[in-house]
Order: C-alpha cells, then sequence, then structure tokens
C-alpha cells in the first residue's frame, strides 16, 4: 500500500506510536477518507506487520458509514481467495470505532499503474481482469457482489515466486444477495453506491436492483480502460454519464487499439450489453471467452474460476476449459452463455438421441440373431450345393443321422396355399415343411414348417436317384425313409410321400 504519511497524519486520529487495540503499534499512515482511515502497524506480540482499518470518531454517528464497514469485514472474512486481502481480525476500539486487521500489502493499484505507465499490453491486461475474476467468483459463489469494482479496487502485488498478483480491494459497499442479518442489506434504494464510471445501467437506475451481472460490466470497463488508458464513456456530469451509459454504444476498442483481435473487442461488448440477460451469465463464461488471449499461465486461473462457478451451482451450462487455448473467441456453453460454460461443458445425451442409441442397437441385435439363424439354416444346404455342382440329381437324400432305430413320427398338416414369388422375397426364408400325400415336390415346392421329430432307422439300401424334371417314386419294396424327407432345388424340405 502506498504510504501517504505526512507531518499532518494526527488529523486521521492516531500518530506514529500509538498502540491501537493493546496489540497494534501505528508506524504510519497509507490512506484515508471522509470516513476512515488505514495505518500500516506492527503486530506487538506477533512481530508481524499488518494493516489496520477503522473509522474515525466523526464517522461513528453515520449509520451508512457504519453498516458500509461491518459489511465489508463480513465480505472480506468470509471470501477465502488468494486475491482478496485476508482479514485477520476484528474489534471495537475505545472510542467505539470499529476495526479490521488486514494482511499488509506491498505495491500500487491499478489506477496509480495507469496514471505511471500508461496502457497495459493486451496479455497483462487480461490477466489482471482474470485474476479480479477468481476473487469475483469466489464472492459470487457466496451471494456477494461487489458492486464497486474500478482500477483503484485492484491492488498489484508481487508474489514471492516473483509473477505479478491482483487483489481485490473494498468490499464496503458490497451487497449480500440473500442477505437476512442486520448490516448486511442496503437501506436506501435510491442511494447512488459506486462509482459512476464502473456502474452498469441498472445499477445507476438502482443499487438495490442488481446481481453478479453487475460486476461483470464493471471487469468490461476495467478492461477497456486497462487497455486504452481511458475510461469507456466519458462526461461532464454525472447526469450526461448516465444517459451516455443507458443509450449510447461504447466506442470501439480498436479505434485505441489496433494490436487488439476483434474477438477480444467481443468479449468487451458483450460485457457491456446493455440488458444485462445479454451479458455472460456469470464470471466463469467471462473468463472461459477471455482465455484466448491470456497468456498461457492465465489457465490455472480460468481452471480455478470454471471450478468455483460449477461447484456452486451458478451455470446451468457445462463449464470445461479446453485442453489448449482456442484461436477464436469462445463463448461458454462452449463456453458463452463456457459452460467455463465459463456451461458449459458436454457430457449428456439428449433423450431423442438416447432413444435412437438404443433403437440402433436393439436393430443390431435382431439382426444378428436373424444373420446367425440363416447361417445355421444353410449349412445342410451348402453340402447340397456343393453336390448339386458335381451333377447330382437334383433331389438329394441326405446324410443318415446315427441314433436308435425307431420309427419315423410324422404330424399330420393341412393342404398349404403356395406362397406368391413376391411374398416369398419379402420375408425371411422360412424353415422347410412337408407336404400334403400325393402333391409333387418338384412340380410345387411344399410351404415350410417346423422339423418333424425322427431318428434313424437300421442302414437301407438308398433310394435311386429320379430325373430332375420329374423324379420317380423308390420302388416300394424298399423305401429309403431313414431320413422320411428330401430337399428340393429350392432348399425346401420335403416330405417323402412313399415314407407317409
Amino acid at each position: 500500500m502506498p504510504d501517504v504519511s505526512d507531518p499532518g497524519e494526527h488529523l486521521a486520529g492516531v500518530r506514529p506510536g500509538d498502540v491501537l487495540a493493546g496489540k497494534y503499534r501505528v508506524e504510519r499512515v497509507l490512506g484515508r477518507g471522509g470516513m476512515g482511515v488505514v495505518v500500516a502497524a506492527h503486530h506487538i506480540q506477533l512481530e508481524e506487520k499488518v494493516a489496520l482499518k477503522f473509522l474515525l470518531p466523526e464517522a461513528l454517528g453515520n449509520a451508512e458509514a457504519v453498516g458500509r464497514f461491518i459489511r465489508e469485514a463480513r465480505a472480506a472474512v468470509r471470501i477465502k481467495s488468494e486475491h482478496v486481502a485476508r482479514v485477520s481480525d476484528v474489534g471495537t476500539l475505545p472510542d467505539g470505532a470499529p476495526y479490521m486487521v488486514m494482511e499488509y500489502l506491498e505495491g500500487g493499484d491499478l489506477a496509480a499503474w495507469l496514471q505511471q505507465r500508461g496502457p497495459l499490453p493486451l496479455e497483462q491486461a487480461v490477466e489482471f481482469v482474470l485474476q479480479a475474476c477468481v476473487a469475483v467468483a469466489d464472492a459470487h459463489a457466496l451471494g456477494i457482489v461487489h458492486r464497486d469494482l474500478k482500477p483503484a479496487n485492484l491492488f498489484c502485488v508481487r508474489r514471492t515466486d516473483g509473477q505479478l498478483s491482483i487483489k481485490v480491494l473494498d468490499f464496503g459497499i458490497s451487497k449480500l444477495t440473500d442477505a437476512s442479518g442486520p448490516g448486511m442489506a442496503m437501506t436506501k434504494t435510491s442511494a447512488l453506491m459506486g462509482s459512476p464510471l464502473y456502474m452498469s445501467p441498472e445499477q445507476m437506475r438502482s443499487s438495490r436492483d442488481v446481481d453478479p451481472r453487475a460486476d461483470i460490466w464493471a471487469l468490461g470497463i476495467i478492461l477497456f480502460e486497462l487497455m486504452t488508458g481511458r475510461a469507456t464513456f466519458l462526461a461532464e456530469s454525472v447526469t450526461e454519464l448516465a444517459i451516455k451509459v443507458a443509450a449510447e454504444p461504447p466506442p470501439p476498442l480498436r479505434s485505441f487499439r489496433p494490436d487488439a483481435p476483434p474477438g477480444l473487442e467481443a468479449v468487451i461488448l458483450k460485457c457491456l450489453e446493455k440488458d444485462r440477460a445479454a451479458r455472460y451469465r456469470n464470471v466463469g463464461e467471462l473468463a472461459l471467452a477471455l482465455l484466448p488471449f491470456a497468456p498461457k499461465r492465465a489457465k490455472a486461473s480460468v481452471e480455478r474460476i470454471s471450478g468455483i462457478i460449477q461447484a456452486a451451482g451458478l451455470s446451468a451450462s457445462a463449464l470445461s476449459v479446453p485442453s489448449s487455448p482456442p484461436v477464436a473467441h469462445m463463448e461458454a456453453t462452449a463456453v458463452s452463455g463456457g459452460s467455463l460454460s465459463i456451461g458449459r461443458t458436454t457430457t449428456g445425451v439428449s433423450r431423442s438421441k438416447a432413444s435412437t442409441i438404443g433403437g440402433g442397437v436393439v436393430a443390431l441385435v435382431v439382426a444378428g440373431a436373424a444373420a446367425t439363424f440363416f447361417l445355421m439354416s444353410r449349412k445342410p444346404l451348402e453340402k447340397q450345393e456343393a453336390q448339386a455342382a458335381a451333377g447330382a440329381p437334383a433331389l438329394l437324400a441326405p446324410s443318415t443321422v446315427p441314433g436308435p432305430a425307431v420309427a419315423p413320427v410324422v404330424a399330420p398338416v393341412a393342404p398349404v396355399v403356395e406362397p406368391t414369388p413376391v411374398a416369398a422375397a419379402k420375408t425371411a426364408e422360412p424353415p422347410p415343411a412337408p407336404v400334403t400325400p400325393g402333391h409333387s415336390p418338384a412340380a410345387s415346392p411344399p410351404r415350410s414348417m417346423e422339423p418333424v421329430a425322427h431318428r434313424s432307422l437300421p442302414a437301407a439300401t438308398p433310394a435311386p436317384a429320379a430325373p430332375a424334371a420329374a423324379p420317380a417314386p423308390a420302388p416300394k419294396a424298399a423305401p429309403n425313409c431313414d431320413p422320411p424327407y428330401y430337399f428340393d432345388a429350392r432348399g425346401n424340405r420335403a416330405f417323402k410321400p412313399e415314407c407317409i
């Protein structure tokens, strides 16, 4: 935190060397405002440098200021994020002023960065916003809307590994969307809470009527400013600013940063939709959309954001971080609108697709069973076809089936009508069936039926082969009825008339 100590720092109510709450020795004043002050202090027992924030005595009679302070302390304690300044203690000074003890930060805020160095490189600006999104995601998961995101509240520090890191500060005007405790809900619907340059249209209308998409608007404004060095909407009064925010489109990003990819400009424009329903639904979707324009190390931040959003159940879309960043703008059902998504990830299968797949599986099983049956029924025919190719007669007697000698059992059947060729072509090849006595198999092949149970007789003289055109019945003196059927030229099984 910047050191703004000066000879008049005692006007803030403290002096270097003062011991507050019996354990914090004041070293210098870091910042002060109309209501409170932040000082660098030394924890006497723990030998650790901390930042102490407390209200000034003259602000204690302001219920709104006290409420803001309580909200900030409670929100900061609840949000466990590396990108939020930790609050380690809270209490009350002897004069009744509430205080909170925060981690001491060395660095500077992004508003000072812009004043001193100008616009940031594109990747650096995107990475800073993604780190802020981690803190905002943790807040939104707890039902907390910051409502005052701006470069001055994004504090940049250097980590022990040398990398720059953003800390989100000042949850003083945050809104708890399910507020039920004292001091957590705002009391004035018409109060202008926040910094107008970063406020969404709905927040300008009513600070109470906001949801997480108000923070998404502010993140879009911040990203534009970090890359251009200027505010998105400029005006000479709050009224003029409110009109521009509500009615005018934002200026083109590439008119100030020609090196900005069109996809990055599209991300900002989606953040700055006047209708909040058209913006990203959550910071997870925003983070996934920014991933293609961030350095590779920023992927860890996007994964963290997606996990927070999904764990909190804040998005109906599936949010998944691609294994390698895409080259084009993403949206989070691929990512936007993720599914993150940040939606939506998609692992589900629709019911219509599932039924189609199920029907296909059933069809495959039926087809497989039919093919198996067909192949099994073709085995006897293959042998006969091979014999026919070698010059054997059309009427062939199958080989003898070994077994005990018993008389064949024949089930009586009624005459059947021969099916037409068209009907036979449309149906699967049926099993062979016997014919009625006296019906010539060669002239009219019989309709098939279930095979008749039979067992072989003792070896007998085979029946002589009949001519192909009109086969003669076997001699009555020595009929060959083992087996009592034959296969005609079409492959149908028919019973021998002499065996019936």
